[in-house]
């Protein structure tokens, strides 16, 4: 293990507002916690991922990080400096050659700034991205301006900020109290020398309200929307249980099929696999392989949705039509749209789920099977 990132996401957020810590908050339909560890995970530097979590918020963390692939989380303090040293002395067992300390409320750090921090501690022991101050500055006192101050050598840090693992280690452990507002200033005050790589200014900071609004005009600027569709049917079939979008339907007869014949989900799992042309569901799932035999089809819409979010990209909606005379689809019309979006992650009120016959006309009308249609938006970032 050469390079783990620590997100740091035990702060409270009081001047954010609202009931949830912001790096719990939705993004655009993503917690802002899962956009930053995203981010680490995806990016083919960065070995393993950490988060360092407040004592009140595993369930939240929990959710946010639901299917990702991430070391336990860690319990923060009462203030950053100790929040990140406990996050630090966690991985000394495992003493890992560089860490990357980044804040989990920059939801939008991008791939060549880790690309930068990481690259730079090939040579230097600690690097702080950083972008220029641009605007005069004032001195104002009373609401009065009382002067200007010189930013010829100032510059806006950012992070993750990058370091040589055992030296950053050392410099928590020695540096106590003071006013270090991160790490970087923690290293210099042990002597650390800090270098400076180009940030970038999307890579913002959410602290107040605006700031999302902001990081959702950001996310969007480059998002492109794409549609997929997808149809499945599958024939009665007796002695089989029937199972449509995971929920169990009680009727005579199930369905026909290599897996659990799901005809809801695989019709949900084509539409997500057209939106990004990634096939169809038995290129993904050949019904010729015996591991799929009587296989849950959640797996199937899991791994679609995967792909998806390895494109970076969001499953915004599904519209899925159900066409069989019988079961009636109504009474189970919500547990149905439920189990989609907790398989999914999404919420259920993204999940439209309809009912309809053929009028008696071939055969779902003459009660021989069932047929199922989806549509899938996708929104694709970067």
């Amino acid at each position: 293990m050469q390079t783990v990132a620590l997100i740091v996401a035990a702060g409270r957020g009081e001047r954010f507002g609202g009931t949830l810590p912001k790096q719990y908050a939705g993004l655009d339909g993503i917690p802002v916690l899962r956009r930053s560890i995203l981010a680490f995970v995806k990016h083919p530097a960065i070995d393993s991922v950490r988060a360092v979590i407040g004592p009140e918020d595993a369930e939240l963390y929990a959710s946010a990080t639901a299917g990702l692939h991430l070391f336990p989380p860690v319990i923060g303090a009462a203030t950053r400096q100790g929040t990140v040293r406990n996050g630090l002395e966690s991985l000394a067992d495992w003493s890992p050659a560089k860490v990357l300390i980044h804040d989990a409320v920059r939801p939008l750090v991008s791939a060549e700034v880790i690309d930068r921090v990481v690259r730079a501690l090939d040579t230097h022991i600690a690097v702080l991205p950083v972008v220029p101050v641009v605007d005069t500055l004032k001195q104002v006192e009373n609401a009065t301006v009382t002067g200007e101050a010189d930013r010829g050598n100032l510059a806006r840090a950012q992070t993750p900020q990058g370091f040589r693992f055992a030296e950053i280690l050392a410099a928590h452990r020695a540096v106590r109290g003071g006013p270090h507002t991160d790490d970087s200033s923690i290293a210099a005050a042990a002597g650390l020398e800090v270098v400076a790589v180009e940030g970038e200014e999307c890579n913002i900071k959410l602290t107040l309200p605006q700031d999302m609004r902001m990081a959702e005009r950001l996310l969007n600027s480059g998002t492109s929307w794409r549609t997929g569709l997808g149809f499945d049917v599958h024939a009665f079939a007796p002695e089989r249980p029937l199972i449509l979008c995971g929920v169990g339907i009680p009727h005579e007869l199930g369905l026909a099929g290599h897996s659990d014949a799901d005809v809801a989900f695989h019709a949900i799992t084509d539409a997500i696999l057209g939106t990004i042309a990634a096939g169809d569901i038995g290129s993904h799932f050949p019904p010729s392989d015996p591991q799929w035999r009587n296989a849950d089809s959640a797996h199937f819409l899991r791994h679609a949705a995967a792909l998806v979010t390895e494109r970076s990209g969001r499953i915004e909606n599904v519209d899925l039509v159900i066409v069989c005379e019988r079961p009636k689809i109504g009474p189970h019309r919500a547990a149905m749209a439920a189990r989609t979006g907790e398989v999914l992650g999404i919420a259920a009120d993204r999940v439209s789920i309809k009912a309809t016959t053929s009028e008696r006309l071939g055969f779902t009308g003459r009660g021989e099977g069932i047929a199922a249609q989806a549509v899938v938006s996708v929104a694709l970032t970067g």
